[in-house]
């Protein structure tokens, strides 16, 4: 279970203030309830929805390693 909000913000869809004022307005539904401000929710399994849309949480991240060879210098610039 984690905070509404902080699942607001790592889906990009605002900081946790800006979720908590939507929470606030009622913009917010879980499971087709409206929730209040301090409501918890699991993102795997609850229908957590904001202005009548689903939100997507993104994947776990990626990490490539690539092979440099001795010698070779890269940069931005």
């Amino acid at each position: 279970m984690e905070r509404l909000q902080k699942i607001l913000a790592r889906a990009g869809l605002a900081s946790r203030r800006e979720a908590e004022r939507w929470i606030a307005e009622g913009r917010v539904t879980v499971n087709g309830a409206i929730v209040r401000l301090g409501s918890q929710a699991d993102a795997a399994h609850d229908c957590i929805k904001v202005d009548g849309k689903r939100i997507k949480l993104p994947t776990s991240p990626r990490y490539f390693a690539f092979h440099k060879p001795p010698g070779i210098v890269s940069t931005l610039n």
